[in-house]
Order: structure tokens, then C-alpha cells, then sequence
């Protein structure tokens, strides 16, 4: 097993709140410090938007991020707003415009050697139907897996309960996930959405399984979400049991704190990952030294 740890970059990007924000190179320099694994970056201005990358800039970054001996753990898209970039749109254009926006997320995952972009199913508009609108949604999915695949990228569905009307639980990402029939569509899952539907995240671990890729990690109260991990009421102890007992092998990001103003990002970052990281070592020692007890 290898379980990773990273952080989701839009707390430092202007994603959700303008500010604070910070350049690419300024963030892949503050995450490496602080000792993470990767970053998993949102195709969004100021940092990962496609258009906006030369080649000569992407050059750039995949050195910084060699030298800085940290990875990009993937790439998501930028959604709602401008674009739009839809799936479920009833606007055909902005559906095929969510496919190309994909198509330029694989080539960038390639670039910087990502392994795995997210997709995000979208939501329905008023007016069309549920039905509709998933298989539209399944139509792009099929398209941007055959995309990516081409790329040697893992594209990783993930349910989004408070912020759309679609694709809402894990029963859902495992739904979209059979109807594609692709081998390279995983699905993962974020605390803080499956918190929002007061359901548990180790059962979210079992029901995915072998499915599972990677987590979304956030600590929650009863009166604050996007918290570092340890500093809300989530039983993380029964979520890296049951990591490992599915065998998990992929990255534990951190997406937290980007939803308001006024946050430390490095802060949150440092909290969550002093809290996470000697949790699974102390966790993985106990599973390694039972096993040597009884082999």
C-alpha cells in the first residue's frame, strides 16, 4: 500500500473567494515545504487554466515541480460561471465545450505527469428532466474517458451533494461509473459532501472498494465545514481502518477552507497534515506488527 498525502490548491488560487491568492509557482514551492506528497490543481486561472499555459510555461512548471521533489496528484475542471463547462447542460455547445475543456485536462495531466483528472457529472437545469440530463452527462463521460485514455489518465467521478441535484451520493458516482463501463472511470469521494447528507465516510470506503482512488479530506463541526482534518468531530481512526482494510492506495487530499475569506492556507494545510499523515504511519505500524505476530 501507498497512501499519499495531498492538497487541493484552490484555497490558495481565488477559487471561491478572491482572496487570498497566490501563483502556481509560489504554491508548489509553500506545499513542498510543508512536506506534502502533491497537489491536485483546479483548471482554473491564476494557475491551471489550459488556454493560458504555453508550451514553454508548462515546461516551466514541470521542472518547478521536479525540483521541488513534489507531483501533481491530478487536475479537475472549472465549473459553473463564463463556460460553464456543464456535462448536463440542455445547451448543446456548452456541453461540447465541457468535452474539449476535459480534452485540454489530459493533455495537461500528461504534461505534468498527473495520473487521474475529476470529473464533476454536473447538475440539472429547470426545465429538463433527471433522466436527460445523466445521459447527457454519461455521453461526455464516455467521450472524455476515451480522451483520456489516450493519455494513460485515470478520470475519477465524483459525487457532489451540496452543490448539484445529479450526482449527489457514492451509490450515484458507482452508478454513472457501471454505465460507462470504462476502465480507467474510478470514483472517489468528499468528506465534506458526504457530510452534508449526514452519511458515513467509512461506508463510503467500503462501498467503493477497489473503485475508490482518492479521497477528498475535510474535517467537519456542527457549525463549520472544510476544516483540517483532526479539528472537527470525523472519526478519521475508523476512516484509515477502513483504508486499509480495502487495501486504498492512492492520495488523501486535503481540499479545505477555500469556500470564505480570511483563511491561512498554509495554516490549514500544516494542521491537516500533522494531524493525517503520523495517524495512517501509526495505523499502517500496528497493521504491519499484527501481521508479524500471526502470519
Amino acid at each position: 500500500m501507498a497512501i499519499k498525502f495531498g492538497y487541493h490548491t484552490w484555497s490558495y488560487s481565488s477559487f471561491g473567494s478572491w482572496v487570498p491568492a497566490y501563483t502556481l509557482d509560489e504554491t508548489i514551492k509553500r506545499l513542498a515545504r510543508i512536506g506534502y506528497d502533491g497537489i491536485e490543481l483546479g483548471a482554473a486561472a491564476p494557475h491551471a487554466y489550459p488556454p493560458y499555459l504555453s508550451r514553454a510555461r508548462r515546461r516551466e512548471v514541470r521542472g518547478l515541480l521536479d525540483d521541488h521533489g513534489i507531483e501533481v496528484s491530478g487536475i479537475g475542471p472549472a465549473p459553473g460561471g463564463g463556460p460553464g463547462y456543464n456535462p448536463s447542460s440542455p445547451v448543446a455547445e456548452e456541453r461540447e465545450a465541457t468535452v474539449e475543456h476535459y480534452r485540454a485536462i489530459s493533455e495537461l495531466c500528461a504534461d505534468w505527469g498527473a495520473g487521474s483528472m475529476v470529473y464533476l457529472p454536473g447538475w440539472v437545469v429547470f426545465g429538463t428532466r433527471r433522466r436527460q440530463a445523466w445521459a447527457w452527462s454519461r455521453e461526455c463521460l464516455a467521450r472524455v474517458a476515451d480522451d483520456a485514455a489516450q493519455h494513460g489518465v485515470t478520470v475519477v467521478i465524483e459525487p457532489l451533494a451540496e452543490n448539484s441535484n445529479l450526482c449527489e451520493s457514492g451509490e450515484d458516482a458507482m452508478e454513472l461509473m457501471e454505465d460507462i463501463g470504462r476502465s480507467n472511470v474510478k470514483v472517489m469521494f468528499d468528506c465534506n459532501h458526504v457530510r452534508y447528507r449526514r452519511e458515513s465516510l467509512t461506508d463510503h470506503v467500503h462501498l467503493m472498494g477497489a473503485d475508490l482512488h482518492q479521497i477528498h479530506i475535510s474535517d467537519t463541526t456542527a457549525t463549520r465545514t472544510r476544516l483540517p482534518a483532526g479539528l472537527g468531530d470525523e472519526d478519521w481512526e475508523g476512516l484509515v481502518d477502513a483504508l486499509l482494510d480495502t487495501g486504498f492506495d492512492g492520495y488523501l487530499t486535503a481540499e479545505t477552507g477555500f469556500h470564505r475569506r480570511g483563511i491561512d492556507p498554509d495554516h490549514d494545510a500544516r494542521a491537516g497534515l500533522s494531524f493525517l499523515k503520523p495517524l495512517v504511519e501509526r495505523k499502517c505500524a500496528e497493521r504491519a506488527a499484527a501481521t508479524n505476530l500471526n502470519p
